[in-house]
């Protein structure tokens, strides 16, 4: 590794698993400090252990929150400039799902993807701003879905969430840009996740099979493994994308084009 992230610290949300566990990973090793955010205690004492197999020595925080929660935001981004000194890199990663028709979505349905999707991440820039407009150089990752771009139907909740996470990055950029504060969104496509992995083991599918369901959903005819998404986060967070701002990053394997 390179140290792309020698002497910054950052605060990603959704650490437990999948995108946000290797993203995690991958800032240690580039030299970051970390602080990790995730409602599930054990997943998240797995991905630190993992990073600290991998990269002995890192400095590393772990904080087991539901991001929608009042008060979070504020208390994470508190201890993460207590532990590190500041926040140099926010990636917002921590996201709920919901599989009900437009039709049938309950106002609480809605309620709830929206408090993660939207208001706990939207909570999580807030809180972070103050440190990294102190930090002079801050950046902001959003992880969005490449369905904020491309419809599809059963999962109307989560991709309008989605689709909004898009907005708020460029509103985001405008206003922050004289903060020196960089605001990018990440738009992942199918990607194969501890989520994906679980879900199929309890439907009594086994992951072999799971591994050829995803053959017509992008170009490249497969899933995306996690550190493949984590490396775009990473290049939007590091100083080698510094003339990039507001800008929406599909990493999909082609699926928006077909």
């Amino acid at each position: 590794m390179s140290g792309r992230l020698k002497g910054k610290a950052a605060l990603i949300t959704g650490a437990g698993g999948g995108i946000g566990a290797a993203t995690s990973a991958l800032f240690c090793a580039e030299g970051a400090a970390v602080m990790l955010v995730d409602r599930d205690a054990e997943a998240l004492e797995r991905s630190a252990a993992d990073i600290r197999r991998k990269t002995p020595g890192a400095a590393l925080q772990t904080l087991v929150a539901e991001v929608a929660e009042p008060g979070v935001a504020e208390l994470a981004a508190a201890r993460c400039a207590e532990a590190f000194g500041g926040i140099d890199v926010l990636v917002n990663n921590a996201a709920m799902r919901n599989y009900s028709a437009f039709a049938d979505a309950t106002t609480q349905e809605w309620q709830d993807v929206v408090g993660v999707n939207m208001i706990g991440n939207a909570g999580f820039c807030r809180a972070a701003l103050p440190y990294l407009r102190r930090s002079g150089k801050g950046a902001i990752v959003n992880v969005s879905s490449c369905y904020a771009v491309k419809g599809r139907k059963g999962m109307a909740l989560y991709d309008a969430t989605k689709a909004a996470m898009v907005a708020m990055t460029r509103t985001l950029a405008f206003e922050e840009a004289e903060s020196g504060i960089r605001v990018n969104v990440v738009c992942p496509g199918s990607t194969l996740t501890d989520f994906h992995v679980n879900r199929t083991k309890a439907a009594g599918k086994s992951v072999e099979e799971l591994k050829t369901q995803r053959q017509d959903t992008s170009l490249l005819g497969r899933w995306a493994d996690p550190v493949e998404i984590a490396y775009p986060i990473l290049w939007m967070a590091s100083d080698e994308s510094s003339f990039i701002t507001g800008t929406t990053l599909v990493v999909d394997g082609g699926l928006h084009i077909k």
